[in-house]
């Protein structure tokens, strides 16, 4: 990975680069990575969007800057309507049809994800909140991963909590997109398929890390680098305090960046 660059940042751009102006993109409670790259596509190629915000249930023309201790602060006050997460979910959301990007725990060659449960080690997951509800129908489902790795991409998901592509299936179109660490991914004919890898990254190390056969773009290649500004808009504005790297980061390396926010924030 070059030094100009960080691999959140990367994801944060790839992310931003899937945005078209004028749509309607769902924020969820702490998905920061996602939220970097929907903002810097309205401060870039996207002034029209708007926010669709699971903080206070909102829908927002503004943005305000990442935070942790204080992000409802930053947020709520911009919310042109505030609705209850049932009116949200059965009549705000399907109406306007959001793009929104999901973090599963687990995701096989065919799209459907795991957000309830792993069996072994047996783990309970935060749950699925409306993504049962969302997949079946909706056209813009799209994913993420910030650490790929054959614990996340297996042959089989624990539980279905997102539905995929299936000869089965009968009402939406599975996942659209993926980004990971790693790379960029589709699913061409419903099987993910590699599409573009990051700078540095080599295609046999994604598939080692996949844990089945990766489908590859007889024209994949590297993932185009961040411009200037876009890494300025994102380290100067959008998120200052680095909130973003949360998802990349693990153990005490992510509670010692949580602690910097927070005291940065005066929220301790």
């Amino acid at each position: 990975m070059s030094a100009d660059h960080s691999v959140d940042e990367l994801i944060a751009v790839c992310i931003s680069r899937q945005v078209v102006d004028g749509e309607v993109l769902a924020q969820g409670i702490n998905t920061p990575l996602v939220m970097a790259g929907f903002i810097l596509a309205q401060c870039t190629h996207a002034p029209n969007v708007r926010f669709a915000s699971a903080i206070g249930q909102s829908m927002c023309r503004e943005w305000g800057a990442l935070g942790v201790g204080r992000v409802e602060d930053l947020w709520l006050g911009k919310a042109q309507m505030h609705v209850g997460f049932v009116s949200a979910a059965a009549d705000l959301l399907p109406k306007y049809n959001p793009k929104e990007f999901f973090r599963p725990a687990q995701v096989d060659v065919y799209g459907n994800f795991n957000n309830v449960a792993i069996k072994r080690p047996r783990m309970r997951l935060p749950g699925t909140g409306g993504i049962p509800d969302v997949t079946p129908t909706s056209e813009h489902i799209y994913l993420y991963v910030p650490r790929h790795s054959r614990v996340v991409f297996v042959e089989a998901v624990d539980f279905v909590s997102g539905m995929g592509h299936a000869p089965q299936r009968q009402h939406g179109s599975g996942p659209r997109y993926l980004v990971s660490d790693l790379g960029e991914f589709d699913w061409h004919e419903g099987r993910m398929r590699l599409i573009r890898h990051f700078p540095g990254v080599t295609v046999e190390h994604i598939q080692k890390k996949t844990g089945f056969a990766l489908d590859i773009a007889p024209d994949v290649s590297e993932t185009p680098l961040p411009s200037s500004e876009e890494l300025r808009l994102l380290r100067e504005d959008i998120d200052p305090l680095g909130v973003r790297r949360l998802e990349t980061l693990g153990g005490s390396a992510r509670k010692d960046l949580l602690r910097q926010i927070l005291a940065a924030e005066g929220a301790l």
